[in-house]
């Protein structure tokens, strides 16, 4: 493994990127509402991202080893799909949920992050699972300090999450982020305190649960990439990326839209 230690350049750079890609999420919001279709959220953060922002999309044409290229811009992940989800001709309804995952590039930097999105009168147990999601993340985070280990997120995030009756995707996690897109190391969202990687100032990484209403286990669609849960429950995810600072954590992927810190 080899997890590439970032300098004050690399930092401003991705500071930039980070709140980039949440901006996008800002500007979005009040296009997603009953009636729209994912192709047209695709299309709207699209034209953002080159024309306003001066932006690359991170996804499109994005081709990791065994998959087809990526061929929208955004991923939009609906109720049970888990992540992936392919902007199309799918038409939002009242009561659904939405999972928006935005990456830029800019000046040769990733900017990374998600937000969920409830759409009309959404389920209080929809409500739930993408409030403790949310939750789950920021338990995350607050573990993220110099010394502190990589086992000591996974941990938290899951004991609270397990706590609340769901359960966590495995097959895909968090990751290092940069000049490249999906860098060293895994950030998993479960584990032991104490165990794996130790953090060090300069890493920079995501942090971004995926969690379901019912079992843990997943599939793929026919289209591979979007990932469903195997028992057609609800999923959840929310993303940052984080800095690890000298005394503890930073978050690039804020902006002023950004939802609050829970409490």
């Amino acid at each position: 493994m080899s997890i590439i230690i970032k300098n004050a350049d690399d930092i401003a750079k991705m500071r930039i990127a980070g709140r980039l890609a949440s901006e996008v999420l800002d500007y979005i919001t009040p296009f997603v509402k009953v009636g729209v279709t994912t192709g047209e959220l695709d299309r709207l953060c699209h034209d953002y991202m080159v024309n306003v922002q001066g932006t690359i999309p991170a996804p499109l044409n994005y081709t990791p080893p065994g998959h087809t290229p990526y061929p929208k811009s955004i991923c939009t992940s609906i109720n049970h799909q888990v992540c992936h989800g392919i902007p199309g001709d799918r038409v939002l309804k009242n009561g659904d949920v939405v999972n928006l995952d935005i990456t830029v590039i800019k000046d040769g930097y990733h900017g990374d992050t998600s937000r969920m999105f409830e759409l009309g009168e959404v389920s209080i147990q929809a409500k739930r699972l993408n409030k403790v999601t949310y939750e789950a993340m920021w338990l995350g985070i607050e573990q993220v300090a110099p010394g502190k280990t990589l086992g000591d997120i996974g941990h938290a995030i899951q004991k609270f999450a397990e706590g609340q009756g769901y359960s966590i995707v495995r097959e895909f996690c968090g990751h290092g982020i940069g000049k490249q897109f999906h860098e060293d190391p895994q950030v998993v969202h479960y584990g032991r305190p104490n165990t794996g990687v130790k953090l060090q100032p300069g890493m920079i990484f995501t942090i971004e649960p995926m969690i379901n209403a019912g079992k843990a286990a997943i599939r793929m669609m026919g289209d591979g990439w979007t990932v469903v849960t195997k028992d057609h429950s609800l999923s959840a995810q929310w993303e940052h990326t984080i800095l690890v600072s000298d005394t503890g954590y930073e978050v690039l992927t804020l902006s002023a839209g950004s939802p609050p810190k829970p409490l």
